[in-house]
This record gives structure tokens, sequence and C-alpha cells, in this order.
């Protein structure tokens, strides 16, 4: 069997048209464009690379967007006071921190005090919280994209085995919610997980997010799985790599993500998604505070 190879980045152009064609209708009704604010702390290399992405992404569709950027030892209230104007600034409808923040920032303070409304990266515990119980607003943007990638490839997820591989705030706690929510049967598992392979080898659908380069290897895939690999790491020589080993594992599985390629492309353009839609949300004034209105599964589609 060889693996088909799912075109994270063809998927993502379409997104993105998509996005631009929605932009397009809100300036003509209203004429003002969806804003995004990205506050980015320090000089971190990989940072400012998925800054700039991010920046290009929005230009590419009409989103405007608002750079903000801070030396790594300024004073977290400053950037918290930056946050708590920009949630009050009716141009900007979604506010991202670039992570890693500095060890003298405190993590959750800072993405907590970013409004909910605003919240486009998914990490607030209102959108976190709305995962749980059923749906939320603004879905982490890597887990989307995740879902819009098998939504694409017409996989279904009900009553499948559904192996989680990391068990981190930003993808594999989010992933395994989302999954749940579309009727799969998910275990997580993590880097406490003693014999992975006896896990991983019961998924019909495995999706990695552990940072460690080609950890799931072919022996350890069940034949004709379905295999989602978000790690992307960058070895001495260079070349980038996911979790999973691309070459032995595609002549297992039924469809495999490539590394880079697969999954990345979808995290920005989900982003986007979720920067209209706060946009949307408050130019057609259905706008009220989250803790009143709850919006459930209808934005994770």
């Amino acid at each position: 069997m060889t693996a088909k190879i799912i075109d994270g980045v063809a998927v993502a152009k379409a997104i993105r048209q998509e996005c631009r064609e929605r932009v397009q209708h809100i300036v003509a009704q209203r004429g003002i464009p969806p804003g995004l604010a990205v506050i980015i702390v320090g000089a971190d290399p990989a940072s400012q690379i998925y800054v700039r992405n991010k920046i290009r992404a929005c230009a590419n569709v009409g989103i405007k967007s608002f750079r903000f950027d801070y030396p790594a030892e300024v004073n977290p209230d400053t950037v918290i006071d930056k946050i708590m104007r920009l949630n009050d600034d009716p141009a900007v409808h979604g506010i991202l921190v670039q992570l890693p923040l500095p060890p003298s920032f405190d993590m959750s303070r800072v993405l907590h005090s970013i409004s909910a409304d605003k919240d486009v990266d998914g990490f607030h515990l209102y959108n976190v919280g709305g995962l749980v119980v059923g749906g939320t607003v603004f879905p982490p943007c890597t887990p989307y994209g995740v879902l819009k990638l098998l939504e694409h490839e017409r996989i279904t997820l009900e009553g499948k085995n559904v192996v989680v591989v990391g068990a981190s705030n930003i993808v594999g706690k989010p992933m395994a919610l989302m999954l749940m929510q579309h009727e799969a049967t998910v275990c997580i598992c993590h880097a406490k997980t003693r014999d992975l392979a006896q896990f991983t080898m019961l998924a019909d659908i495995l999706v990695v997010a552990a940072g460690h380069p080609n950890l799931i290897q072919p022996e350890m895939v069940r034949t004709g799985a379905v295999v989602i690999d978000v790690g992307i790491n960058r070895l001495k020589d260079g070349r980038l790599v996911g979790d999973v080993n691309f070459d032995g594992v595609a002549a297992k599985a039924s469809c495999i993500t490539p590394v880079p390629g697969g999954v990345g492309p979808m995290t920005v353009s989900m982003l986007l998604v979720n920067t209209i839609t706060s946009c949307e949300r408050w130019q057609q004034q259905n706008f009220a505070p989250m803790w009143t209105k709850f919006a459930p599964a209808q934005a994770i589609k």
C-alpha cells in the first residue's frame, strides 16, 4: 500500500480564496476590513518567521494587520496594558500573542488578558471550556486545521478509533476534545505513556503532535491507517521533518500528511478564518459577551 499524500498547501489555498471573498463582502457591506493585532516579545528567530508568515497571509486575503514588537526584557505589565487597549479597539477583531514568551512572563496571565471575543488563537479559558461542553466560537487553529484536512479528504470520524500522541494545551488536548465532538473514540498518549506502540497500532486515525522527530515508525502503525503529522522539527543538517517516519509509514498508511506542506499551512489559514468570523460577528451586531450568548458547535464545521 502507498499512502495518498494529503496536500495541506492546496487545501489551505482554497480556504484562503474563501477568506478573500468573505473579506471583500465585509468591506463592500461595511467599509471596514477585519483587523488582526499580532504581539511578539523578544527576537526568537522562529517566532519572527511565523509572525512574518501570518502578516503576509493577512495581506494576501485583505485582513489588516497590526504588529507590535517588544524586547525580551519588557515589563509584562506593558504588554498586558497594550492587550487591554486592543481589546477596546474597534479596528481590531483578533489578537494574537506569539508564543513562546520569555521566561519572565506568566503565559496564562497574558493569554487570559485577551478578550474572549477577540481570542482568535482559541487559547482563552472561555474557548477552551467551550470545547469541553460541546462548542466554541474560536477553535484552536492547528486542531481546527486538522479537522478541515480530514473533512476535505472525506474521512469520517464517527465511531473511529483515533489516537492522539501529544497532550499539549495547544494541540493535543483540544484536538482530542474536538474529535470527540465528532463522535470518535479518542485515546491520548503522552511522554509518560508506556509502550506507545500498543496504542498507536489500534488507531484508524493517528494524530501525532509530540515534537520528537521520527517518533512514529512503520511497525507502530496499523495498515491502512490515516496518519496526520502535526510535528515540525529541524534536524542538525537543516532538514525539516515531522514526528513520523514519513517514507516508512507512507508504505503502510492509506493517507498521510507531509512535513512541510501538511498541517502547517492549515494553521495560518484557520487563524484567518477565525479573524474573519470575529469581524463578521462584530459588524453584524449580533454581538453580546460570550458568557451571556453562548454559541455551541456551529463554529466548528
